[in-house]
């Protein structure tokens, strides 16, 4: 019942946005804000460049790059650092003080990002506006070492295996013992474990290993470069998507790439989903636009990259059937055969250009040996388990096997479900494509912050009530902070999660409430309706 629960309330959330679109609120000044109020501004186009929310944000980044050489996922070798005068920052109170530092410089990211919601809820702020603040904001990270999370240099580690004649769908980048700059900087619990990932990004990774060989440094800084390309995808895959699905542009890019979970994880990680999901956003725009064919080569190279993608494909064939002329089924037969020769046929290039085998698909299973609470079939068994071992001295395993075995019977129930009811095609189909796609990263096995952007980056081009946004602020926050700066899971450091549970809703209540703590003794609503949103976003239309 927990788990579903858990599914239904994720439903739930994406079935509120409204397609009607409430008045557009204006921003209150009186706390630093970018601009003056006048009332000439109100039902004018937006224009307005928030410089001061821009700087904040990019000070907050430059901090997370200074400190990140201490406090971040630092090389076990370090030839800049390791022997010279600033090493101090590597160890003891040195790297203590780097840590704190680098809190401090995300908690400018994520005063800068609500700041930047209230110009964007309040009409204040078109989309280039926020385009260029999260492009501001990422560019310090470009050249940082990999912030919350080490998994860059297992990216690293199984590009080098098939260059060393050693298959990634076998065996882990521990075997490369004679490259100690790639293997030992590989997260232990990933040294033994073969690549979950697919065949184009085991192109891929081979392709930046090639260049930079064992400098994990300037391969770090190329992968992140490389995997961009999914950044790039999605900034030009979203205005289209939002004229097709009835979102607001501006909101669209405050909520999928502004976002700290994209400026700090996707892209300062870096991880190798936000080539996933620009490779899908991308795809799904040709589907709308009658592009079929490139749209479904799109999405099959995203499924190339993480098998997480496959299940969108079915809901892009509603698509193309909705688009052809016949009776229902025949649309759909039509569209499912052409789909799957597209889909083999592309699959079967890019497996051979990788120079790998079908050996990914058994290997798909390494990121089930990850137990953590993030997931709910997981924490539905963990929490059995601890309920249990009060009066008997029993194994985990068993509870969070039968429990894992629920939720995937549950999203099987949920995948089916959503994709017959989408067979109509045309937005609803996407918005069901994106629910299912969060129910995948909600009730797998194993459940990692940066998955919950698989559906939501579509789901931003949807159309938002305010009054829901406050909670997408605190979770954004809160995913990241799930993992320290090093790249550990803090999942069980029960008084940090306390902080960080506390941290996420004071970002939350920022967004709409002016001094949430009341701290300046003036608490007030952040947001006042002043009148109807301006009819066109000139970077929209």
């Amino acid at each position: 019942m927990a788990l579903i629960a858990r599914s239904e309330t994720v439903c739930n959330l994406l079935d509120a946005m409204a397609t009607t679109t409430d008045p557009a609120p204006n921003l209150d000044t009186t706390l630093g804000a970018d601009f003056e109020k006048t009332d000439e501004s109100v039902g004018k186009p937006a224009t307005g460049m928030p410089v001061r929310t821009i700087a904040l944000g990019t000070l907050g980044t430059l901090l997370i790059l200074l400190t990140a050489v201490g406090a971040a996922g630092i090389l076990v070798r370090d030839p800049i650092l390791g022997d010279g005068p600033l090493s101090w920052i590597r160890y003891g109170h040195g790297q203590m003080l780097a840590t704190a530092i680098l809190y401090i410089g995300f908690a400018l990211v994520v005063w800068a990002w609500v700041r930047l919601g209230r110009h964007v809820l309040a009409s204040r702020v078109d989309a280039r506006a926020v385009l260029i603040a999260a492009l501001c904001w990422m560019a310090p990270l470009l050249v940082s070492p990999p912030v919350f999370t080490r998994d860059v240099f297992s990216y690293l580690g199984q590009g080098m295996l098939p260059l060393q004649g050693f298959d990634p769908y076998v065996v882990g980048p521990a075997q490369l013992k004679d490259m100690p700059d790639i293997s030992q900087n590989v997260h232990a619990f990933w040294q033994t474990t073969p690549a979950p990932y697919g065949p184009l990004f085991i192109l891929l990774a081979k392709g930046v290993v090639s260049i930079t060989g064992e400098d994990a440094i300037l391969g770090v800084i190329l992968m992140r470069l490389t995997l961009a390309v999914g950044l790039g995808l999605l900034i030009w895959a979203l205005p289209g998507l939002v004229k097709h699905l009835g979102g607001k542009l501006p909101v669209a890019l405050w909520l999928a790439v502004a976002s700290p979970m994209t400026v700090v994880h996707l892209f300062g990680g870096p991880h190798n989903d936000i080539l996933m999901v620009g490779l899908l956003a991308a795809g799904t725009l040709c589907m709308l636009n009658r592009k079929h064919v490139i749209g479904i080569i799109l999405a099959t190279l995203a499924m190339a990259v993480k098998a997480s993608a496959a299940p969108a494909l079915p809901f892009l064939v509603w698509i193309w059937a909705k688009h052809l002329k016949g009776t229902f089924w025949r649309r759909f037969v039509r569209a499912a055969s052409i789909s799957i020769g597209i889909f083999a046929t592309t699959f079967t290039l890019v497996t051979l250009a990788a120079g790998v085998n079908l050996g990914w698909f058994p290997a798909l299973r390494a990121p089930a040996m990850i137990v953590n609470w993030m997931s709910p079939p997981t924490a539905v068994g963990e929490f059995l388990h601890w309920l249990t071992s009060l009066l008997f001295n029993v194994s985990k395993e068993p509870f969070i096997m039968v429990t894992r075995a629920i939720g995937a019977v549950l999203l099987v129930y949920i995948f089916v479900r959503q994709w017959w009811a989408a067979r109509e095609g045309g937005p609803d189909a996407i918005r069901r494509m994106a629910i299912v796609l969060l129910c995948i990263a909600l009730l797998s096995p194993a459940t990692l912050p940066w998955y919950l952007t698989w559906g939501f980056v579509i789901a931003a081009a949807l159309p938002w009530q305010v009054n829901r946004l406050p909670f997408v602020v605190g979770l954004s926050v809160f995913l990241v902070l799930t993992y320290s700066p090093a790249g550990e899971d803090q999942l069980y450091n029960y008084p940090f999660m306390a902080a960080a549970i506390v941290v996420s809703i004071l970002a939350a209540k920022a967004l709409t409430i002016i001094d949430p703590l009341n701290a300046f003794g003036h608490k007030r609503p952040a947001l006042v309706d002043v009148g109807p949103a301006p009819r066109k976003d000139p970077i929209a239309d």
